[in-house]
């Protein structure tokens, strides 16, 4: 199958056949996709094989094959494409094992399965069992996978690893970089067992079409006496795209800078009302467009941007366009763009933060009630592999339609950015919003971003600081957070609780997802947590222990010796 021009462009071919067996266990399959979906989730390719003897195995290998080559796509972009196919591949093993375990008839219900994803100018393969993937680069023929197997003296091989086969599952993940005429093999263990790579090498480096060599390839293994199902699934190289991550970067780098725009001038069909946020390295434009008369926010650089600028603003729109939520505003497409900018919705109201200035003091009831809402946003972000990195009350926007919106993904990171992009070492964000651990070098997380808004919930109520203010470039030292019934004593002991528990100084002593911090709100006073308001003095010190015994053996010592001397 050829893809358009200026993208991955690959030939798909396959077969199988059952051979000596009275039934073909085994399945293979893929999906070629176009536009967007091509360019963030790429081709993908799977076959699996039912583990033999078992009446079900062709209902495995087949339901293992359809599922993760459909719920793979419904994964979050924002996901690596190990992760997503671990997702869905545990999901679909959890599936397996448990119907396995329902009847006689099912009992041992499991398959091999190896996938492989091409996108852009690279593969990633997942693989259980001792189905295999092979690459032909160059005349030079490798395996990519290993056997999950053991040695057994009565079998040639017994299956140490297959989907279905335990409760949890254990891949193999491999990648590697793409060259134009790679072909790839994706082979049952009836093929590979029959086949010599000698033979291999010839067969795939034929010009022919791949459905006539994949053809070729299960008829001769069958003719050399193979006992079981022979299947070959088989994709070549055609053409690969700009060198470049999912051709983002690289695209908006060629657009050029604007120049700094005044109240009342045009740009690509868009007036300029007013200069909403001026920063030192980006600008808020409120625009209009005067054909539908609507108002948008256009996000650019300044003129003297450097390269690193750009590459974090075309990171930024790539992540906050496939943030499609109501608790964000929405990125707006502007097909007549010719400079380097976005567009995002616009929303009158003003931040927490504003509010706050202007002296707004906020009860308990409403600070919870914002806290919510933002753990809601929160949640949508993490659940795509999205840590924001710097929330605060600057970036929760309460718009005139009453609903609150999570504002700035220019720092957020994704574990699903290739490094290419994501190469801003230490931890931005606001020093008095972030978490101990990152003034250690530790990198920011999901524990991270909960820190900072249960500081924001603080914040909002007491307009203090938990471990009080730190300036940029300080080394801040951690103590006991400050209770925030000291600032407002009108605070109810179960949301002081639910504060510290949240701006805890140890991860681990704090809420492990925006879920268990959402219901500790919403139970409230019905069901309070238990805090501690001081850090016991062995958790403080983790010398004291020592210091105290150090202490106890100097005393006895002293003792004994003053007992001596009273003797003589």
């Amino acid at each position: 199958m050829h893809m358009g021009k200026a993208t991955l462009q690959i030939d798909l071919g396959h077969a199988s056949l059952a051979g000596l067996r009275p039934a073909n266990e085994d399945y293979c399959a893929g999906v070629t996709p176009d536009g967007d979906a091509l360019e963030n989730k790429g081709v993908l390719v799977a076959i699996a094989d039912g583990v033999g003897g078992h009446a079900h195995g062709r209902e495995a290998s087949e339901y293992c094959v359809r599922s993760v080559l459909s719920d793979y796509y419904s994964t979050p972009d924002t996901l690596s494409i190990a992760q997503s196919l671990e997702k869905v591949i545990v999901a679909v093993n959890r599936w397996l094992y448990s119907h396995s375990r329902k009847a006689r008839e099912t009992a041992g219900m499991a398959t091999t399965h190896s996938a492989v994803v091409f996108r852009g100018r690279r593969y990633t393969i997942a693989h259980v069992g001792d189905t295999r993937v092979y690459r032909l680069r160059n005349e030079k023929l490798t395996l990519l996978t290993d056997d999950h197997v053991w040695a057994h003296p009565e079998f040639s091989n017994v299956l140490s690893r297959a989907v279905g086969l335990d409760a949890n599952v254990s891949i193999d993940f491999i990648e590697g970089e793409l060259e134009v005429g790679d072909v790839f093999l994706l082979a049952s263990d009836g093929v590979w067992n029959a086949l010599d790579s000698k033979t291999l090498v010839k067969l795939l480096g034929s010009s022919d079409g791949l459905e006539d060599v994949a053809a070729r390839i299960t008829l001769l293994a069958t003719q050399a006496g193979s006992s079981d199902n022979c299947t070959a699934l088989l994709v070549r190289i055609l053409g690969l795209p700009p060198d470049s991550l999912r051709d983002n970067v690289a695209s908006v780098a060629e657009l050029p800078l604007p120049p700094r725009l005044r109240p009342g001038q045009n740009m690509d069909g868009l007036k300029v009302e007013e200069v909403i946020h001026d920063s030192r390295i980006t600008i808020l434009y409120l625009v209009r467009d005067p054909a539908t008369d609507q108002r948008c926010v256009l996000k650019t650089l300044h003129p003297n941007a450097d390269a690193s600028d750009i590459a974090a603003i075309a990171r930024e729109e790539w992540l906050a366009r496939r943030v499609i939520n109501a608790h964000f505003p929405q990125v707006l497409n502007w097909p007549q763009r010719t400079c380097l900018y976005y567009l995002m919705t616009w929303h009158e109201g003003a931040t927490l933060a504003r509010h706050l200035e202007l002296g707004r003091r906020y009860t308990s009831i409403e600070a919870a009630d914002f806290a919510v809402r933002m753990l809601k946003a929160l949640k949508v972000l993490h659940r795509m592999g999205i840590v924001h990195r710097d929330i605060k009350p600057d970036n929760l926007h309460l718009g005139a339609d009453g609903h609150l919106r999570l504002l700035d993904l220019g720092i957020a990171a994704s574990r699903g950015l290739d490094e290419e992009v994501s190469s801003e070492t230490g931890n931005p964000g606001t020093p008095s919003f972030m978490a101990p651990e990152l003034f250690k070098g530790v990198a920011a997380s999901e524990s991270s971003d909960l820190y900072a808004a249960g500081v924001t919930l603080y914040y909002l109520l007491t307009r203090k600081y938990p471990y009080g203010e730190i300036e940029p470039f300080q080394n801040p030292r951690f103590g006991d957070p400050v209770p925030p019934a000291r600032y407002r004593p009108d605070i109810p002991e179960w949301l002081e609780s639910v504060m510290l528990k949240a701006v805890s100084r140890e991860p681990s002593e704090r809420f492990e997802t925006a879920e268990e911090f959402l219901l500790a709100l919403e139970r409230g006073a019905q069901r309070p947590l238990f805090v501690a308001r001081r850090t016991p003095i062995f958790k403080r010190d983790s010398e004291m222990g020592l210091k105290l015994l150090a202490m106890a053996s100097l005393f006895a010592n002293i003792l004994l010796l003053l007992l001596y001397l009273a003797k003589k």
